[in-house]
């Protein structure tokens, strides 16, 4: 059972980043490159979306779980199971990773963005071959902070029947009073985590240009 939620756990975690990846990506980038002074000034969709960002944040995991259950049920049609459990975390990391990505991206020269700008390229231009590539290992390291919070979100999603460790350790060793099995799921745990963040250390050191 031990490693069948374990299993669970990586392709919660593994799934929910991948997909807020692909979609806080381009939000973040939208929030950044809108911002006042930026290469893209929209200061109304800026605000908007921004508010919109703060929302999604601001909602406690816990909560937006239960709350999105008719929507969980549309997509995957069920709200319990790891499946299930994919939705919320992801609705819950692409706000976070937003953020993350309109704060690599601020922490850009804006002399690199100026001498691209001088050469004539385009917005987007300095967008795929300026900001991104400049912004790597920061976008690396928040994309780390994202997985090693969706792997405590996961393990809360076990409260509602999502499976993986949290799932586990709350009907095999909290309800059972089984102390064995709530420590060997915290180890597996910390371990994953410890591995993930040497990961993403190690990733966005190879990517510096520094």
């Amino acid at each position: 059972m031990l490693q069948q939620a374990f299993i669970e756990t990586l392709t919660m975690v593994g799934a929910s980043t991948a997909i807020a990846a692909v979609c806080g990506l381009p939000l973040g980038l939208i929030l950044a490159c809108t911002a006042s002074g930026h290469i893209l000034e929209q200061p109304v969709i800026n605000r908007i979306l921004g508010a919109v960002i703060n929302v999604g944040r601001s909602i406690p995991f816990i909560i937006l779980m239960v709350a999105v259950i008719p929507f969980t049920r549309f997509v995957v049609g069920t709200s319990i199971g790891t499946t299930a459990a994919i939705v919320p975390l992801s609705i819950a990391a692409i706000p976070f990773v937003a953020r993350l990505v309109e704060s690599a991206v601020f922490e850009i020269d804006r002399g690199v963005i100026e001498a691209a700008q001088s050469m004539g390229s385009s917005p987007w231009q300095i967008i795929w071959k300026v900001l991104i590539p400049e912004a790597r290992p920061a976008l690396v390291l928040g994309l780390t902070i994202t997985t090693v919070n969706l792997v405590g979100y996961s393990a809360m999603a076990g409260a509602i029947g999502g499976g993986g460790l949290g799932d586990l350790a709350i009907r095999y060793g909290y309800q059972r009073f089984r102390a064995d099995v709530m420590l060997q799921t915290v180890v597996l745990l910390v371990i994953l985590v410890q591995a993930l963040q040497t990961l993403g250390d190690w990733a966005s050191r190879k990517l510096s240009r520094r």
